[in-house]
């Protein structure tokens, strides 16, 4: 059972800050760097805690301090910190069969996995494709697009696709983690605003039926989009877009590709936040939370979108030594039985709202609450006040992350089976943060 936050030393202790100075002569730059810039932006201290264990909606860090942990793995420990039942299965597969041969010679729970992916899409004949995270399902999403000869994409601003090379083409979160490598990955992606608004989606909607009937409409193979923008800071596409968007990309011969990777499996209340909006994608992208916590993602495909990648002689594959490694599809079975009789979608739904509403009593007067099942965003104006904000919250025990395209918000992804007494406990703790980030604005300014 989750328990609530209990700090012994203030974070970071000796140990995180021993272990993290560890790091730093080791690791690459990069994320000393970010840590760095925050901490520039923001005046508040931004240097880390080095994880310990896990259990369930807890982590412990090395040096003793328990945390309700709001992130839960970017969303994909869906069932919390070390879930019994699926390490139990996943560590006795690893026993029996750690990793089979991926393309040449299967293992049978690959089999039994991707028939249950392919019987999960709502058309008949679809087909899947393995890999280990939502990057590579992506990957193998925009290599569909190339295959059927058009190979330029219409994406969206505030979206984030992973920073391999062909989804970081089409990543709209910043245009800073395409910028130094422009020369390598090309100039193929079309980007419009996200459509988050009626005005917006109006607009945007016309000039893609524009851009269909135009010379350089026959060059798109495909539109990418999320449904409900996760990094990007929890925002939904407006009611009805992604209907039309269905219906220009028919009439165009163009794909519809969705990315589902934070929103799928459960997060966003259902199993395909598109598929519950009466929409069938082309090709559906999961991953994160459909491995809770092991690493697996999943590009499932209309039969006749997947159709080029047989229409060869054996050279055009997509595959990696790891994709489809028998404990993986083992832990992807058990989340996939444990979603099918719908009642977490609705937990998901339920507890979600009630958080949302909690946080909207506690602070509404300082912040905007966007939610959609299990994931949530707390919008706090600028990035310095998140960071801020996000730091005081870990000092009180709280493990929360940044979001959206300008790191405006606080972003939630807390384990499916949290207790509602932890979330309402954040509420109350971030009203008192927030309070005390105005009050210290206050007495700056005068």
């Amino acid at each position: 059972m989750s328990l609530p936050p209990k700090i012994i030393v203030a974070p970071p202790g000796p140990r995180s800050r021993d272990l993290s100075t560890r790091l730093s002569a080791a690791e690459c730059p990069a994320f000393d760097a970010r840590r760095d810039a925050r901490e520039e932006t923001s005046g508040a201290p931004q240097s880390p805690v080095v994880y310990e264990r896990g259990e369930s909606a807890n982590v412990w860090d090395v040096d003793g301090n328990r945390y309700v942990d709001l992130v839960a793995g970017f969303g994909a420990l869906i069932f919390g910190h070390a879930p019994r039942a699926i390490e139990k299965i996943a560590t006795e597969q690893e026993a029996k069969l750690g990793l089979a041969l991926g393309d040449v010679y299967a293992s049978e729970v690959k089999v039994e996995l991707c028939e249950k992916l392919a019987s999960l899409f709502p058309e008949p004949g679809a087909r899947v494709m393995l890999g280990l995270s939502g990057a590579d399902a992506l990957t193998a999403a925009l290599k569909t697009v190339a295959l059927s000869g058009k190979s330029r994409v219409v994406a969206f601003e505030g979206s984030y696709h992973g920073l391999s090379y062909g989804p970081l083409a089409a990543c709209g979160l910043s245009s800073n983690f395409r910028a130094p490598f422009r020369d390598q990955i090309g100039d193929w992606v079309t980007f419009e605003p996200y459509p988050a608004t009626p005005d917006i989606a109006r607009d945007v909607l016309a000039r893609l039926r524009a851009l269909a009937k135009s010379e350089g409409g026959k060059a798109v193979g495909a539109v990418l989009i999320e449904p409900v923008l996760g990094r990007g800071g929890v925002v939904e596409v407006a009611r009805d877009f992604l209907r039309d968007l269905r219906s220009i990309c028919d009439d165009a011969g163009w794909m519809l590709v969705v990315d589902e990777v934070f929103t799928g499996c459960g997060r966003s209340g259902a199993f395909s936040r598109a598929v519950a909006e009466g929409v069938l994608p082309d090709i559906l992208c999961l991953g994160k939370g459909l491995g809770a916590g092991r690493p697996i993602s999943a590009m499932i495909g209309r039969a006749h979108m997947m159709a080029a990648w047989g229409a060869h002689r054996g050279t055009t594959i997509h595959t990696a030594t790891h994709f489809g490694s028998p404990p993986s599809c083992v832990a992807a079975l058990a989340v996939l039985r444990a979603l099918d009789d719908g009642s977490v979608y609705a937990s998901v739904a339920r507890k979600g709202a009630s958080f949302r509403d909690a946080l909207i009593a506690a602070c509404a007067h300082r912040a905007v609450v966007r939610q959609r099942g299990l994931m949530l965003a707390i919008d706090l104006g600028t990035s310095a006040r998140v960071l801020s904000a996000s730091r005081a919250l870990l000092e009180r025990g709280y493990i929360v992350i940044t979001g959206g395209a300008r790191g405006e918000s606080i972003t939630l992804t807390p384990p499916f089976d949290i207790r509602e007494e932890l979330l309402a406990g954040f509420a109350t703790t971030l009203d008192e943060v927030l309070e005390t980030l105005d009050e210290r604005g206050a007495k700056a300014r005068a």
